[in-house]
């Protein structure tokens, strides 16, 4: 399974297929925009450099990585010959779903279909396909070459053949692999998601300053990042979708999302992607508060 089809060249589709090249895989990276692959082309050479400027790769390491790449703006042509499709397309159900439709249609009849997403069940995914047995969540972290985990989702109908397969995958890319059921959320951003959404509304409700909240949860409990810094790292647009997911699949309130972060996505402050969010990363990605003018 040698040959890997990335769907989406975004921040985590380059870096899915940054790290399935790395390990020798040749990877198909397809997007309908030839300026998104460009991009994510970009973000992969550098990321390289910056490997190589540390000593972790060599050129010659780089430039293979590189070569294992190759981009398309159609999928069915991108897809013709993979084994493996990982999707990651934006966090977006509808969208999500036509995704796989198109692959189980253009993909051959023995190709796992995995999505990196973040919440949506992989269930109602694997229901538009044929092949609801080979459909699983493989969720990596953010970011991709560096982050060792991937929750593993199995759906309803996601064979143990396709999860091993995908195991096996997973840890030949010297990542760690964890089994997890399909609910909202699943693990990760089940326990992640809720902390953020308290965060802000701590901050909603006055209690402390973005600075003192991140403060708090960096030197008080040994986080790398501030919850407020990580959710602009995610984008706000991600947080409010994964909790919107949450919400309406256990019909709980604790899960609703703060009125803080829905405001701060409708006026387009979803964090460092647009410049601004709890910090302002304009000039030189200066961290400055600027969450209190949304309050």
């Amino acid at each position: 399974m040698k040959n890997v089809a990335v769907i989406g060249a975004g921040t985590m589709g380059n870096g899915i297929a940054h790290t399935f090249a790395q390990f020798d895989y040749k990877v198909q990276l397809i997007d309908i925009s030839q300026a998104v692959l460009d991009k994510g082309m970009s973000t992969i050479t550098k990321n390289l450099d910056r490997m190589v400027a540390k000593e972790r790769i060599s050129e010659e390491d780089k430039n293979k990585t590189l070569a294992n790449i190759t981009t398309f703006t159609g999928m069915e042509e991108g897809v013709e010959y993979a084994s493996l499709v990982v999707e990651a397309a934006t966090e977006n159900v509808d969208l999500k779903l036509k995704i796989f439709k198109d692959l189980d249609k253009f993909c051959p009849d023995d190709t796992i279909l995995a999505s990196n997403t973040s919440s949506i069940s992989i269930t109602q995914i694997a229901s538009v396909t044929s092949r609801p047995n080979m459909v699983i969540g493989m969720h990596f972290m953010n970011p991709v070459p560096i982050m060792k985990l991937i929750e593993l989702i199995k759906g309803y109908n996601t064979s143990d053949e396709t999860y091993q397969a995908v195991a096996e995958i997973s840890k030949k890319l010297n990542k760690v692999p964890v089994e997890v059921n399909d609910y909202p959320g699943f693990v990760a951003n089940r326990i992640l998601m809720p902390m953020i959404n308290e965060a802000i509304e701590t901050l909603y409700n006055g209690v402390a300053g973005v600075k003192e909240i991140d403060t708090v949860m960096m030197l008080g409990m040994a986080h790398p990042m501030g919850p407020l810094a990580l959710a602009d790292f995610i984008g706000l647009d991600i947080c409010l979708s994964i909790m919107n997911v949450m919400h309406d699949g256990y019909k709980n309130p604790k899960y609703a999302p703060c009125p803080l972060l829905v405001n701060m996505v409708m006026a387009g402050k979803l964090g460092s992607k647009s410049g601004e969010g709890f910090y302002d990363y304009s000039e030189n990605r200066k961290a400055e508060t600027v969450a209190k003018q949304f309050n």
